[in-house]
């Protein structure tokens, strides 16, 4: 079975909305808002480039990264990878040519389907609504955090809110970096 990785930068009260500066959010662009950066801080990002070999996104997520990422120097490797997009919605017409093989999955049980086939880990990327879904299907295998030090409040939040049992998650790493980020790689004991 493939190992289904949630990577996030996440604030400290869960918000992972706008990280980069995404329009519509008051607060957007705050993981680069006065804190200092410390490369070693981001290094899990390299490797999540390097370990993964499949890249899953919801729809919204991909109509925002498509546009970019493809021509973007820092996620070359992603352009080589197959891409799976979870939409009721996306048609074949909406997805662009230039970042490679992608396939438009249309439930959960797809998802499920795709983790029980060879290969290695699958990374997902923002995707707020499919990260709820995937978690309350148990789904998520592992999740990579980096946690910045800062209350947003009002936001998209990683984990669902639903009413369910005790979830317990395993830490496997962690570093702390002199700006205060915090590596958090966790994973989920199913």
């Amino acid at each position: 079975m493939r190992t289904l990785i949630s990577t996030a930068f996440i604030s400290l009260d869960g918000v992972v909305e706008a990280p980069g500066g995404e329009p519509g959010y008051r607060n957007a662009g705050w993981t680069f808002k006065d804190i200092e950066f410390v490369p070693e801080a981001f290094d899990i990002k390299g490797r999540e480039q390097q370990e993964s070999t499949a890249f899953l996104m919801g729809r919204v997520s991909y109509e925002a990264f498509s546009p970019v990422w493809p021509d973007m120097a820092e996620f070359t490797h992603y352009r080589t990878l197959p891409k799976y997009v979870v939409s009721t919605t996306l048609t074949e017409d909406g997805l662009v040519e230039n970042w490679g093989e992608t396939t438009i999955l249309r439930s959960l049980d797809e998802v499920a389907a795709l983790k029980e086939t060879d290969g290695g880990p699958i990374i997902v990327h923002g995707s707020v609504a499919l990260n709820h879904g995937l978690a309350d299907a148990g789904l998520i295998d592992r999740y990579h955090l980096l946690v910045f030090p800062l209350l947003l409040g009002a936001g998209k939040r990683l984990f669902p809110v639903t009413d369910k049992d005790t979830q317990k998650l395993k830490l496997v790493e962690h570093a702390v970096y002199s700006n205060g980020l915090q590596l958090n790689v966790l994973d989920v004991l199913h």
